[in-house]
């Protein structure tokens, strides 16, 4: 009888240096998760009737500003085969934190033969050691971090998208995929996270993803508590 492998996200990488840290970061920002789930605990019969939740602004600078919030490893290692996948070489992400996201799509990028991540972070303290990161995996040539609003920071270019990683706060979702449509290309993929564990946040997000004349079509799929997968038409 032939035993199965244990299933390793990590596996999927082809370089052992981008693995070990990514390994350590999640490692780090495995430890907060306690943290989340109390500072959530208020909203805990929302979060189970799948009903609106809110995000203040001035808790990006506050409770979320040594949080990683980040996508789990399945999640990561699905990012980056999707972006194999399409052979990305132009990436979006909204939504950096501390760069876990980042450095699985840049690694996907360089494995494609080289192109660009062009990721947003609006808490200056976090970009700069997502930046220390990237640099700690060898990616940084790579990836252009923009600082600041991501509707700003986005308004002109990248153009010709093939990926774009929807890993902000819930509530500037659809703008950014309003925003980056018209520079997706088709059959680009847009991710969207936690949009089943955070439903109610992203009502208005989901009719406009499955509303097939806004150019996408667009299904859930279970990972992590859903994640929304959109293919431009």
């Amino acid at each position: 009888m032939t035993t199965l492998p244990d299933d390793d996200p990590f596996a999927v990488l082809e370089d052992a240096r981008v693995a070990t840290v990514l390994r350590r970061l999640y490692s780090e920002a495995n430890r907060q998760h306690l943290s989340i789930i109390g500072h959530f605990l208020p909203h805990a019969l929302s979060y189970l009737r799948r009903r609106f939740i809110p995000f203040a602004d001035s808790e990006m600078d506050g409770f979320y500003a040594d949080k990683y919030i980040a996508i789990i490893e399945d999640q990561g290692a699905f990012a980056y085969l999707t972006a194999r996948a399409l052979r990305a070489r132009t990436v979006v992400e909204f939504g950096t934190s501390f760069g876990l996201s980042t450095l699985w799509l840049a690694a996907a990028v360089r494995a494609n033969g080289g192109g660009r991540v062009v990721t947003t972070e609006i808490v200056p303290a976090k970009a700069r050691v997502a930046r220390r990161n990237f640099e700690d995996a060898g990616l940084a040539d790579l990836i252009d971090v923009r600082e600041g609003n991501a509707i700003e920071s986005l308004a002109a270019d990248p153009s010709d998208i093939d990926f774009v990683l929807n890993d902000g706060f819930p509530m500037r979702a659809l703008d950014i995929v309003r925003l980056l449509t018209p520079r997706i290309r088709p059959g680009g993929v847009v991710l969207t996270d936690d949009v089943g564990g955070l439903r109610g946040n992203f009502a208005d997000y989901l009719a406009y993803m499955r509303d097939r004349a806004n150019g996408f079509d667009s299904m859930s799929i279970p990972l992590k508590t859903g994640t929304e997968y959109s293919v431009r038409r």
